[in-house]
Formats: C-alpha cells, structure tokens, sequence
C-alpha cells in the first residue's frame, strides 16, 4: 500500500505527497495534460519541442540545469501523445530549489527567438536521427498513419515532419504554452524526505501565486470504427523484414484494458510464451516476435510485431499465416489458468519494482492523480482477472476486418 495525500492550490494545481524518509532525497514529478493530440495537424511536433524549450531557462532562472546543478540535483523530461513530464530529483536539504526553478518556468518561460531558434535546431536533428537515418526508423509513422485517419494520433510525438517545427513562429509557440502549460492543467508529485506541511508550504509558496489559464479545448473528432482490413507493403534500408499487426482498441482508461495488457504477456511476454514456443521456436522464420499494447488515454491499439529471417513473399505470407494461427487459437478459446497466473505474477513483479524507489513512486502518483486513479487499485485489477476476462478481451480487439498490417521489407 503506498500512502499519499492529495490537495490543490487555489489556482488549480493538484499535488500529491508521499513520504519516503529511508532516503536523503526528494523527487518532484511535474505532469502537464498536453501531448501530440493537442497540436493542429499542420504543426505538429509543438508538444515535443516544448519538452525541449522548458530546459532553456525562465525569468528569473536563466540556466535552469546551472541551478539544479548547484543544488546536486538531476532532471529530465519526456513526451507522449497525451502527456508532457518533468521531473527533479534533489536532495532534501535543497528540495527549495527544485520548487523554485519548477514554477519559474511554468510562470515565465523564456520564449525568445534566439532560444527558439537554437531548440528547434535541435529538435530538427533529432527527427534526421531517430526517423530519417535509423533503420526501421518511420515504421512507427507508417504504421499511426495506416491505423488513424482523423484522430491526431495519427502522428508521433516528434511530429509528421521537421518542416512544421521549423515552421512554427514565435507566436504560435507562446500561444501553445500559454495554452496548456498552466498551474490548472498540471499534477505536482512530491515524493521522498519531506513532510507534507512543508511539501504544501512551498507548493503554495512557489507555484500558488501563477494565476490559472484559459486550457486550449479538444475538438477533434474520434476515430471512426475500421470495417475492413488495411495493409501497406513498403521497402526500405533496413535487414530484415519486419511485419506489424495492428488493432484498434480502447484507451487504458476501459476496463477492458488490464486484460488486453496481459493477453499480450501472453501471447509474447517471455520465453514461456505462445509466440516464443510457436513462433520463434519453431522452424527458423522468426527472428523475434512481440506483442504491446499502446497505453494510450484515448482508442489505442494493441501491436504485433515479428522480425523474419526471410524476405521472400511466400515467406512474409507463411508468417502472417503463423501469427493469425495463434490469434485464433487465443480468439476460440481462453488460456490456461496457469497462463493467465503465470503472466499476472510477472506483472505483479515489474510493478512491484516500478514502485520501488520515491522517483517512480512520484511518477505514478502523477499519473494516477491525471487519470482519476487510484494507484493502489491498479495491482488488484490485475489479480482479479479470469481466463474467461483474457478471452473476451481477444475476442473484442482481434477482429479480422480491423487489422492494419505493415509489411516493411529490405530494398
């Protein structure tokens, strides 16, 4: 059981406390209600070049790691469809510090051109790196663009191309910030060797004079249903074949989720698994073969992916016939009991070790408070499932007519 106490400030800021008193250290884990489905399909990759803008210095903070750095703190951020996190980690007797340079930024961002000129540089050289000269790098492009056709996830968090970064004034940039980047649209985790009075002190001290903002509202359409299966066959510099199998399914906010998270330990957790044993142990086709699930708030989708060793059509037709051979096998009957305990107690495990030190601990505080969850309601969802839950979750997610597949070959 992990205890936390939650309160908001006056200006709409949610904080949530833990103690931790077995370590000298605080971690503070900002969590703002803004990802890539807040940008306009003709700018995007906005939220991902914030994540780097919030670290080029505020007001009253001009070198913003300087700071931290004086005070023996570190810091990170990242970005998701959904959401943008920073966070600090500093030691007790500096915790004052970490509150300072935190709100500073969200108060008074330095917006320059000059700072906009240099994070947008670095931003464009990231897409170059991570999509452009990587192999395999825009399969995670192609496949959004196969599955979304109206819903903003329809783009990765860096964006459709550097064009639109590059694209962005300075004025579309401070009206994105001022319009999500606020006190009322952001959670404050606090986690480690401080009480909650001093916690709530300098939380209204530091963050409870920023006045609230008028939040940017979400008026995209929802995605709508797939009626017919999707396939795109593309070549690229990459060594091996790759296919990808995808089905949209709901958010991680639908009780259907836990069960649709383990039927993909399932199906690929470990070397216990059905693809493992069916798939990769079996005959030399595969290379790898893997199964997730987005995660995302809103109608993600649940992912298979396998790497061959055989790029030839009637290799790359062999393969998806194996794939869809142990989906139908999950989709006409539910696992063992063994199964299902088996995939659970990994679960059980990585969460476990997820909430083992007060850094992760505040993440999750984060998020649960974001999500109107209870973090220590999500371990007992889990261990409450049936084979029966695992069953009927296949039965929903692999529909035939949904699949979206991305078959990505070698030039």
């Amino acid at each position: 059981m992990i205890q936390s106490t939650s309160f908001t400030l006056d200006n709409g800021l949610r904080v949530v406390h833990h103690a931790d008193t077995s370590t000298a250290k605080v971690a503070l884990d900002l969590l703002y209600n803004v990802g890539a489905r807040d940008e306009s399909p003709q700018l995007t990759g906005l939220a991902h070049l914030f994540e780097h803008l919030m670290f080029g210095g505020s007001e009253n903070v001009k070198d913003f790691d300087r700071e931290l750095e004086l005070a023996g703190a570190r810091n990170n951020a990242w970005t998701s469809s959904d959401y943008t996190n920073f966070y600090i980690v500093v030691p007790a007797v500096n915790v004052e510090t970490a509150f300072w340079v935190e709100s500073d930024r969200m108060l008074a961002l330095s917006l320059s051109d000059k700072a906009l000129d240099v994070q947008r540089n670095v931003v464009v050289e990231e897409f170059k790196q991570t999509v452009l000269n990587q192999p395999y790098g825009e399969v995670g492009a192609l496949l959004r663009s196969l599955i979304y056709k109206k819903h903003p996830y329809r783009w990765q968090t860096i964006g459709l191309t550097p064009g639109h970064v590059l694209a962005a004034t300075g004025d579309d940039v401070r009206r994105f910030f001022h319009s999500h980047y606020a006190p009322n649209n952001a959670v404050l985790a606090v986690s480690g060797n401080i009480s909650l009075e001093h916690t709530r002190e300098l939380a209204e001290k530091w963050f409870g004079s920023i006045p609230p903002r008028e939040i940017a509202t979400r008026n995209y359409s929802p995605e709508p249903e797939i009626t017919q299966p999707r396939l795109l066959t593309v070549q690229g510099n990459v060594p091996a074949p790759l296919v990808s199998i995808a089905y949209l399914m709901s958010g991680c906010k639908d009780p259907l989720f836990p069960a649709a998270d383990i039927l993909t330990d399932i199906l690929a957790g470990d070397r216990s698994s059905r693809f493992h044993k069916e798939l990769i142990m079996k005959g030399d086709l595969f290379a790898e073969a893997d199964a997730s699930v987005a995660g995302t708030e809103e109608p993600g989708f649940l992912l298979i992916d396998a790497l061959l060793t055989d790029s030839a059509d009637k290799a790359v037709d062999s393969a998806l016939e194996r794939i869809n051979a142990q989906i139908k096998r999950i989709v006409v009957a539910p696992p063992a009991a063994e199964e299902l305990e088996r995939a659970v107690n990994k679960f059980e495990s990585r969460f476990i070790l997820s909430t083992n030190s007060y850094l992760k601990i505040a993440e999750k505080l984060a998020m649960a408070e974001m999500q109107g969850d209870n973090i220590n309601d999500i371990l007992p969802r889990y261990k409450a499932l049936t084979p029966e839950d695992i069953h009927l979750a296949a039965r929903q997610i692999f529909v035939p007519a949904r699949a979206c597949t991305l078959i990505y070959k070698p030039t």
